[in-house]
């Protein structure tokens, strides 16, 4: 009797078992598909200098997506690879804040050269194309870039700090006010709304990289330009796509 018992209880837990594993998880439960294509057909282009902004009627309501400059009409159908999807991304070209937006590689005989060369890159295209419409300041090339040696003078008064200064200390100068005087080794100009210039005057070293400071302004500059910049200093900036920074001092103002 005890035997036919113990079969029986085996028997049941196994039923159990395989009910178990044949049961599709919860809707709720499961991890969503991760999207690499977006199919649609196009209503409406803009293209701007390096890019093509496309709004699309896709099988889940209508979208915005940015490519490489592509040579489309509206009507057409396209796919659109290694998308990338960014909320609230503001265009300074169209003048315009998207909620959200995707951005990848343009697939088939539509995709120009640039946006050809994007699809191949594989998974990290959308990225790249995100990252370069963002105008993160390491992927807008500057307008020139000072090499020579610099030797300024520090700023005076009770927030003067030099460069060195700022990045070395920056834990205990989070959020403060500095002043540093500086020459402009390289500018970047309307990435994000804002001007990006980087500063140095001498001080630290290239080896632990304390000999340059980024500086965010909406002030105008020149490569070359002796600088007084007075801004708050912020750490462990994250601009999104990639973008993050140890130190920089932000919002600043300008006087040469």
């Amino acid at each position: 009797m005890k035997l036919l018992i113990a079969v029986f209880v085996m028997i049941c837990s196994s039923v159990a078992w395989s009910a178990e594993k044949a049961a599709p998880l919860p809707a709720a439960k499961a991890a969503p598909a991760a999207t690499t294509v977006l199919k649609g057909e196009i209503l409406e282009v803009k293209d701007v200098e390096g890019y093509t902004y496309l709004r699309l009627k896709t099988a889940d309501g209508e979208m915005w997506a940015a490519v490489s400059t592509a040579k489309v009409k509206k009507g057409e159908k396209v796919t659109i690879e290694n998308v990338m999807m960014m909320s609230n991304f503001e265009s300074k070209a169209l003048k315009k804040t998207f909620p959200s937006i995707v951005f990848g590689s343009l697939a088939g005989a539509g995709a120009g050269a640039g946006a050809g060369a994007g699809a191949g890159a594989g998974a990290g295209a959308g990225a790249g194309a995100a990252a370069a419409a963002t105008g993160g300041a390491h992927s807008a090339a500057p307008k020139a870039e000072f090499t020579g040696d610099v030797k300024v003078a520090k700023a005076s008064g009770a927030d003067a700090r030099t460069v060195a200064e700022v990045v070395s200390k920056n834990a205990e100068l989070k959020d403060k006010t500095v002043q540093v005087r500086g020459k402009v080794v390289k500018f970047t100009e309307a990435v994000m709304g804002k001007n990006w210039i980087h500063l140095r005057d001498g001080s630290g070293s290239a080896a632990d990289k304390t000999d340059d400071l980024l500086v965010t302004t909406k002030d105008q500059a020149k490569v070359g330009d002796v600088v007084l910049v007075k801004g708050m200093v912020r750490t462990d900036k994250d601009f999104g796509s990639g973008y993050s920074y140890k130190v920089l001092v932000e919002d600043a103002s300008l006087q040469k």
